[in-house]
């Protein structure tokens, strides 16, 4: 971030896509995180995967099925249009029930492992399947390096990437649960995903307006806890949904510090304001 210190990284937010459990689209769940409707907990509902053609939408995982249902609502949303868009895709892991299948693969006799299951167990399988679907040339980043802090670790590089290049840039961050004994080790309990599209300047109806100060962008604060039991222990269980506490300020349209995040005792530090 070298190269904008002395400036905040800024933002407006102009587009979101969520689902997760008991979330279903942007709008049921900002009502939720206003404390209009209550939290009811269910199952996570997967879409198919529209975008792509017959062959990769069979071949698609949970992770892919949970990019393109977020970015494609975002992109609604704003008015935006894929072809030339710049993404950050950031998850704790990769999808759960694939590498499930790997291992078991890996242990049986023959140890014969499907080419299909292979190419979905990259890290960066789901921004492939999102240029398949998008014919997006873009460029594209893949983070997959910060355990719990994953969500925060591909915000700030998306806000760093629209403030160097200038550019709208695409957020997704998801996660997809384990079945067992994989679960027993790393507890994720069902998918979520989220997508934030993010402009250098504001157009048309822009949802907030974020920044981080460059120069100090952490803080040692813990994130705020959601009121709502069942939300913040959504938000505890899923790497992908520590996006709520920021969520929850734009939800409501308030000028707000959002603490996210990151690594431990290191914070992400967002301000939101009304655009």
């Amino acid at each position: 971030m070298s190269a904008l210190r002395g400036r905040p990284l800024a933002a407006c937010l102009a587009g979101v896509g969520l689902l997760g459990p008991g979330l279903s689209g942007w709008p049921a769940a900002a009502a939720v995180l206003r404390g209009e409707q209550p939290y009811l907990p269910a199952r996570t509902e997967m879409p198919a995967a529209q975008w792509l053609p017959p062959a990769e939408r069979r071949r698609a995982t949970a992770a892919v099925k949970l990019t393109l249902a977020t970015g494609g609502a975002a992109l609604a949303m704003a008015e935006r249009d894929a072809t030339d868009l710049r993404t950050v895709f950031a998850a704790s892991s990769g999808d759960g029930v694939n590498c499930h299948a790997l291992c078991e693969a890996l242990a049986s006799p023959d140890r014969l492992v499907s080419p299909t299951r292979f190419h979905n167990s990259v890290h960066n399988a789901a921004s492939g399947y999102w240029g398949i679907a998008t014919h997006c040339m873009a460029a594209s980043a893949v983070l997959c390096a910060a355990h719990d802090g994953s969500f925060g670790a591909g915000l700030l590089e998306a806000l760093v990437e629209v403030g160097t290049s200038g550019e709208d840039v695409l957020l997704l961050a998801y996660d997809t649960d384990y079945p067992e004994p994989l679960r027993s080790a790393r507890p994720i309990p069902d998918a979520f995903g989220v997508a934030l599209l993010l402009a250098p300047r504001r157009s048309g109806a822009a949802l907030a307006c974020m920044a981080v100060d460059a120069a100090a962008p952490f803080t040692e604060a813990p994130p705020r806890g959601l009121e709502q039991p069942g939300l913040e222990a959504l938000r505890r269980s899923i790497p992908a949904a520590r996006s709520l506490s920021l969520l929850q300020a734009v939800a409501r349209g308030e000028s707000a510090t959002a603490v996210v995040d990151y690594l431990p005792g290191r914070q992400l530090r967002v301000e939101l304001s009304p655009c």
